[in-house]
């Protein structure tokens, strides 16, 4: 008998959300505000070149890039399951968000693994 996949998904999408919480603000408040204006010096291309190229900092961004997809696809499925009462297609919906998600995932990896030092 098959397991149900479903304490997977609620794993990938609480995991997600909390790298949604913790993590982005801190990108988007160096990125976005820190640096731009001038509070906190910028990085240089060269450290950030060499920072990128060690493999934990590459996990990091994959994590930082991944989870939150599961996030949104977990999230996205049930409001169109229960907010849009599409529950005729849960099938196609679920295959077609974490489907999505998984996509984003391997192209995330692809892309960081194939990055040159």
């Amino acid at each position: 008998m098959a397991r149900p996949i479903t304490p997977l998904l609620w794993l990938l999408f609480s995991a997600g959300g909390t790298v949604a919480a913790l993590l982005f603000p801190v990108h988007l408040f160096l990125n976005g505000l820190a640096f731009p204006l001038g509070w906190l010096p910028a990085p240089r291309y060269e450290s950030l070149r060499s920072l990128v190229g060690h493999p934990l900092t590459r996990l990091y961004l994959l994590v930082l890039v991944s989870l939150p997809l599961f996030h949104w696809a977990h999230r996205f499925r049930y409001t169109l399951y229960d907010g849009l009462q599409l529950k005729h297609l849960t099938v196609l919906i679920a295959v077609l968000c974490y489907g999505a998600a998984v996509v984003g995932s391997l192209l995330a990896a692809y892309t960081l693994w194939n990055m040159s030092s």
